[in-house]
């Protein structure tokens, strides 16, 4: 089998990224700066010469939003009108802290906690989720009905969706541990290529060089 793709685009920068909030589940556009993000998203995909066979994407418009503009960028409308949404690709559920100003939570419920809630894999924020919750219950399920089968049979694949479930998906294609995933960090808009041969994933990066205008 010849070499094919597997492409993890987390959404541009949105409103709420922007004005450094937690977002979770709550539906917020992008910003300005996040439009021309996923534009230049899918001007780098066309410049790598990938072409998609199929996409899949969250059902929140920050995330399907970038997945529209990078693929129609990119000209790739005809994957774009066989898009997936899905609920089970959204972002973290941030419980309690959605809506809230980062600083403010830090000063409100101490750098610590904070840090806890944001960073450990298995304690989730009150009435949230933890990361563990995103990768066992709903990512992981997702991914090996729906996408796995396509990338083993050596589609081009393009996911479009969050921080937390792509850092979900690294640890569900045994990219990253449990202990290793708080430092794999995934920009706003900028691709992640893995590339696969005969099953097994011999490359990784980011389509993150600039691009003349």
């Amino acid at each position: 089998m010849t070499k094919h793709y597997l492409v993890l685009l987390r959404h541009g920068q949105s409103q709420w990224n922007l004005e450094n909030r937690f977002t979770g589940f709550h539906d917020i556009e992008l910003s300005e700066n996040g439009t021309k993000e996923a534009e230049n998203a899918g001007k780098r995909l066309k410049a790598a010469n990938i072409a998609f066979d199929n996409a899949f994407t969250s059902t929140l418009q920050r995330a399907y939003t970038t997945a529209e503009i990078a693929l129609k960028t990119a000209g790739e409308d005809n994957v774009l009108e066989a898009m997936v949404r899905h609920d089970d690709l959204r972002e973290r559920d941030y419980g309690d802290l959605t809506g809230q100003n980062k600083d403010e939570a830090r000063e409100k419920f101490g750098e610590e906690q904070v840090h806890i809630w944001r960073r450990s894999y298995d304690v989730p924020p009150p009435g949230g989720e933890s990361l563990q919750d995103v990768v066992e219950k709903r990512v992981r399920p997702y991914y090996e009905q729906h996408i796995k089968p396509l990338v083993d049979d050596g589609r081009n694949v393009l996911v479009a969706a969050h921080g937390n479930s792509l850092r979900a998906l690294l640890i569900i294609l045994g990219q990253e541990t449990p202990d290793t995933i708080n430092g794999a960090e995934i920009p706003t808009g900028t691709p992640l290529v893995f590339e696969i041969e005969n099953g097994k994933i011999t490359g990784r990066y980011f389509l993150d060089k600039e691009l003349a205008a």
